[in-house]
């Protein structure tokens, strides 16, 4: 009934007229749960870096990539790196029961997967983020820090250990929220893109400062930039220069937009140990 007195609704496309119809739902069912990947409440501290993968359920193979590079669990400089994919679901009847069981069986096999009943769709990536926060308040909320990103990113996870046990004073209990900062931006109002959004869903032509979600690192909420993040991709000055030379990769943190065989080939090349750099 809301929808219906909101004006010019009939002529907006359709995934923001679903978004005004139930952006007020925010319980939805779960289907898929681990609610011990953190040891337990008690034991949740334990997880120095905790990577929380938006994936959908028909992206298999970039998950199975992740599994064996970057969103490996692993021990790295005496902290225990820990992942988990979030997801909804994604088309109707048969189809919608075979996606749902390839995840069921990814589950059995890796027991990586939080999985809730709620439609797949850009305009849900902050419902998706607000169901995986109310998990975590229940089963792991002692991890120090979070990883948030997609599942298309190559993402330096070792840096990242590193970076975070470098910052004085924080063991993740002091606010930390840095990725690719974007601020002085407003809404997009182009119908055409991607990324439009009409006064119906946001009035005011401001954004307030935030990290692009494309991935960032997170304790706290009051968002600062770091170069080591590129949402946006990351630019090469030359066309005459291989764009996946490792030697631009090494050193930073995460790069968004990555097809999954160039995730496994650029996290095997950015850890050979004959790789020789001189890039200034």
């Amino acid at each position: 009934m809301s929808a219906v007195n909101i004006s010019g609704f009939s002529s907006l496309p359709g995934s923001i007229k679903d978004f005004l119809y139930y952006r007020h739902c925010r319980h939805f069912p779960m289907l898929l749960d681990i609610p011990d990947k953190c040891g337990g409440a008690d034991e949740s501290a334990e997880v120095f870096l905790l990577l929380v993968i938006k994936s959908s359920p028909v992206n298999y193979e970039r998950r199975e990539v992740l599994r064996k590079t970057w969103a490996k669990e692993r021990l790295h400089n005496g902290v225990w790196i820990r992942r988990i994919f979030i997801s909804g679901t994604m088309d109707t009847g048969f189809e919608k029961e075979r996606l749902n069981t390839i995840l069921e069986l990814e589950q059995c096999e890796y027991n990586d997967i939080l999985q809730w009943d709620f439609n797949e769709s850009f305009f849900n990536l902050t419902l998706k983020q607000i169901l995986f926060l109310e998990w975590m308040e229940r089963n792991c909320p002692n991890a120090r820090f979070l990883l948030n990103g997609d599942d298309d990113v190559f993402a330096n996870t070792d840096n990242m250990v590193e970076y975070l046990q470098s910052l004085k004073d924080n063991d993740g209990s002091k606010h930390l929220f840095t990725g690719h900062l974007i601020q002085n931006v407003g809404p997009i109002r182009d119908s055409q893109s991607k990324y439009f959004i009409p006064v119906q869903v946001q009035e005011s032509d401001s954004y307030p400062p935030y990290c692009g979600g494309g991935g960032f690192l997170l304790s706290g909420l009051r968002p600062v930039s770091h170069a080591g993040v590129k949402t946006a991709g990351l630019h090469i000055p030359s066309k005459k220069i291989d764009l996946y030379d490792p030697c631009y990769y090494r050193d930073l943190l995460l790069i968004h937009r990555f097809l999954p065989a160039k995730i496994y080939f650029m996290w095997h090349r950015i850890f050979d140990p004959n790789l020789k750099c001189n890039i200034n």
